[in-house]
C-alpha cells in the first residue's frame, strides 16, 4: 500500500466512526461505499463501523446520550452494514464470531424498537444475529432454535401482558428436550429480573447495552 492509499484509508474509516457518532445515515452509507470502490479490506471496514456503533451503546451506559440516540445508531448500521457484508462475501472473508444469536419479540407483542437495538448491540460486539421478528408464537422459537442451533436465544416482552408468552417458550423448548440447546436471555419494558428467574431463563437485561454484555457472559466472555 502506497502513502497515498494508507492516508485515504485512515480518512475514510475516520469519516466512518465520524458518520456512525453524528448519526449520519446516508454519510455512513457513502463512506463505506467508497471504502469498497478504494479495494480497502472490508472486514476492517465492518469492525470500523461496529466499534463506533459499540461506543454509542458506552455512551448510552453513562448516560451521556438517550433512547433516539441508540435509535439512529441503529439505522445507520442496519443501512450501512448490508453494503460491507456484500463485500466479505464476495471476497469470502469471515469476520471473527464471538457465537450465534436467534432473537425475537413473542406472541401478540408487535413492539420492534428494542430488539432492533439490542440486535444492533449483538451484532457490533461480534454475535451472528438472526432476527425473527414480532409476534412469534412458543413453536417459531422452538422451531429457530432446531435449525438454527444458536449459542443464545433472546427475546422480548414490552406489555405485562405477552410477558408469559417467554415462559411458554422455555416451557415448550423443555418439552422437545431443547432447553439446553441454548442460554436464553430475556428483556423488554415489561420483564424484571426477578420475572426471568421465575420462568427459567438464564438471564435478564434492563437495556440494549445490558443486553449485549450479559450475552457475552453467557458465553463466557466478561
Amino acid at each position: 500500500m502506497s502513502k497515498r492509499e494508507e492516508i485515504l484509508s485512515i480518512e475514510i474509516l475516520q469519516s466512518i466512526r465520524k458518520a456512525v457518532l453524528e448519526y449520519n445515515v446516508q454519510g455512513a452509507k457513502n463512506w463505506a461505499t467508497k471504502a469498497i470502490d478504494e479495494g480497502m479490506d472490508p472486514v476492517q471496514v465492518a469492525d470500523t463501523l461496529t466499534d463506533a456503533i459499540r461506543k454509542v451503546g458506552e455512551d448510552f451506559s453513562r448516560g451521556e446520550i438517550f433512547i433516539p440516540d441508540l435509535v439512529m445508531a441503529a439505522e445507520v448500521m442496519q443501512n450501512t452494514m448490508p453494503t460491507i457484508e456484500e463485500e466479505i462475501r464476495k471476497k469470502r472473508q469471515r469476520r471473527k464470531s464471538l457465537g450465534s444469536v436467534v432473537i425475537g419479540t413473542v406472541l401478540g407483542d408487535i413492539h420492534n424498537i428494542g430488539k432492533t437495538l439490542v440486535s444492533t448491540l449483538l451484532a457490533a460486539e461480534g454475535f451472528d444475529v438472526t432476527d425473527l421478528g414480532v409476534d412469534l408464537s412458543a413453536e417459531k422459537f422452538v422451531e429457530a432454535v432446531k435449525n438454527s442451533k444458536p449459542d443464545i436465544l433472546a427475546m422480548s416482552a414490552l406489555m405485562t401482558t405477552t410477558a408469559p408468552e417467554q415462559g411458554k417458550v422455555i416451557e415448550a423448548l423443555k418439552k422437545e428436550s431443547l432447553r439446553e440447546a441454548a442460554k436464553i436471555m430475556v428483556g423488554g419494558g415489561a420483564i424484571t429480573e426477578e420475572f426471568a428467574k421465575t420462568i427459567g431463563a438464564d438471564g435478564y437485561a434492563a437495556t440494549a447495552p445490558e443486553g449485549a454484555n450479559l450475552a457475552r457472559r453467557l458465553i463466557g466472555i466478561e
